[in-house]
């Protein structure tokens, strides 16, 4: 199992609704992060930053991201959430969650 921890703005005027969005994820969404073998996810905000962490517990990380990436209704989800958000480094505009380095996990 892989633990991967991510960070991406949220653009304060769509904070609500993202968190709207959110409380009512689609089912068909939620079935595709489930078949791309990822468990335990959840996002966090705090001070205009979002934080996401999941486990990933497959064997192809790249192909089970692209297989997600692929999914029509993922990116209908996407068109809906996508205007909500900012990158957090505005000069990587093609880096939209940024990646996390763990410093420490303890179970």
């Amino acid at each position: 199992m892989k633990r991967i921890g991510q960070v991406i703005r949220v653009r304060p005027e769509k904070l609500q609704e993202y968190k709207r969005l959110h409380a009512n994820a689609w089912p068909e969404v939620l079935a595709t992060i489930k078949k791309a073998n990822i468990r335990n996810f959840s996002i966090f905000h705090r001070d205009g930053l979002l934080f996401s962490y999941f486990e990933y517990v497959g064997d192809d990380y790249e192909a089970d991201m692209a297989m997600i990436a692929a999914d029509p209704k993922t990116q209908e989800w996407w068109r809906h959430t996508d205007p909500c958000q900012q990158p957090v480094d505005s000069a990587a505009e093609d880096q939209w969650w940024a990646p996390t380095e763990e410093v420490f996990h303890t179970d």
